[in-house]
C-alpha cells in the first residue's frame, strides 16, 4: 500500500453503512463514533523519530545518535559500587515502578532508623509519644529497601540539606553498616536457636563452592600427573646416547708420588738422562 494507509479514514464509512442496513434499523452507536467522524484519523499512525536540530557543517551520521543521559546520582553510584563490588553480586528485583519513589520514603530518616527504638512511655518536649511517633514513621518506612541505592539516595539527599559530599558519604554508609550488622547478628541467632531445637541445616553457599572447588583440584592434580609423565617419556624417547656409570678417580698413594717426583724435570733433582751422548763437565 506504500507510505500511506488509507484504511482507518474507511472506518468511519464502513461503520455507517452497517449501523444503517442492521437489522434492527439503526443500531446503538459506539462511544467513538461520532468523535471519528469530528476528527478523522490521520494517514501515518505512527509518529515520526524526535530529532536533534542539524547544525551547520555537522555530519549527517551523528544525527541520530542517542543523547548522553546523565544524572546526579551517577558519580555517587561509580564511588559506592566501586568501593562495594560484592554489592552488585546481591540480588535484586529489576522491575519498574511507578517512578515516585521519592514521595513514598523519606530519606531524611537514617537508615538505621529501626535500631534505635525509644524506650516505652518516653515524651518529648511537645508531650508527644515517642515511641508512638516512633511506630508511625516506621510504618510509613517499613518497605523501604536498605541497599546500595538506599546509601546512594541518603547521600543525595545528606548532600542537599548542607552535607558535604565526603561527610554525608560516611554518614551513610555507617548507617548502612550499622544496619547490616544488626541484621547478620539476628540471622545468627536465628540459625543458633534453630539448631538447638532440632533443626537441620544443609550445605551453605560457601560450603558448596568449596567443595567444587576441591573436585575441580582433584581432577586438574591427575591431569597434571599424566602430563607430566607424558613430557618425562617424551624427553627420554628423544635421548639417543648410552647412561654410563659414573667413574670413580682413585687418589694415588704417597709412595708413588715420591717414586714419580725424582725424576720430573720440575723437581730439584732433575731429569735422569736416558740414552744419548753424556754431558761433559
Amino acid at each position: 500500500m506504500g507510505r500511506y494507509d488509507f484504511a482507518p479514514q474507511r472506518v468511519h464509512t464502513y461503520a455507517s453503512q452497517i449501523l444503517h442496513n442492521s437489522i434492527n434499523g439503526f443500531a446503538p452507536q459506539p462511544p467513538w463514533f461520532e468523535v471519528m467522524g469530528t476528527v478523522p484519523p490521520a494517514e501515518r499512525l505512527t509518529r515520526p523519530a524526535m530529532q536533534r536540530t542539524q547544525r551547520p557543517g555537522k555530519k549527517a551520521s551523528r544525527l541520530f545518535q542517542p543523547l548522553r543521559l546523565q544524572y546526579e546520582e551517577d558519580r555517587l553510584r561509580w564511588e559506592y559500587f566501586n568501593d562495594h563490588p560484592w554489592e552488585l553480586a546481591r540480588p535484586r528485583v529489576i522491575l519498574e515502578g511507578d517512578g515516585r519513589d521519592n514521595e513514598r520514603w523519606d530519606w531524611s530518616v537514617p537508615l538505621d532508623h529501626s535500631l534505635n527504638r525509644p524506650r516505652s512511655g518516653s515524651i518529648d518536649d511537645e508531650g508527644t509519644m515517642l515511641d508512638t511517633q516512633w511506630d508511625q514513621t516506621m510504618e510509613q518506612q517499613a518497605s523501604r529497601p536498605i541497599n546500595g541505592e538506599a546509601v546512594i539516595q541518603r547521600q543525595s539527599h545528606l548532600i542537599a540539606s548542607g552535607m558535604q559530599p565526603s561527610a554525608a558519604y560516611d554518614a551513610a554508609r555507617k548507617e548502612f553498616y550499622r544496619h547490616r550488622h544488626y541484621n547478620e547478628i539476628e540471622r545468627r541467632v536465628a540459625r543458633e536457636e534453630a539448631l538447638s531445637t532440632g533443626a537441620f541445616f544443609g550445605l551453605g553457599p560457601l560450603d558448596v563452592g568449596m567443595k567444587l572447588e576441591d573436585e575441580a583440584y582433584k581432577g586438574w592434580k591427575v591431569w597434571a600427573e599424566k602430563e607430566s609423565a607424558a613430557m618425562k617419556a617424551l624427553q627420554g624417547s628423544a635421548y639417543t646416547g648410552q647412561e654410563n656409570d659414573s667413574v670413580e678417580i682413585s687418589q694415588p698413594d704417597q709412595e708413588e708420588l715420591q717414586a714419580i717426583g725424582e725424576s720430573v724435570p720440575a723437581s730439584k733433582r732433575g731429569q735422569e738422562a736416558r740414552g744419548g751422548s753424556a754431558v761433559h763437565p
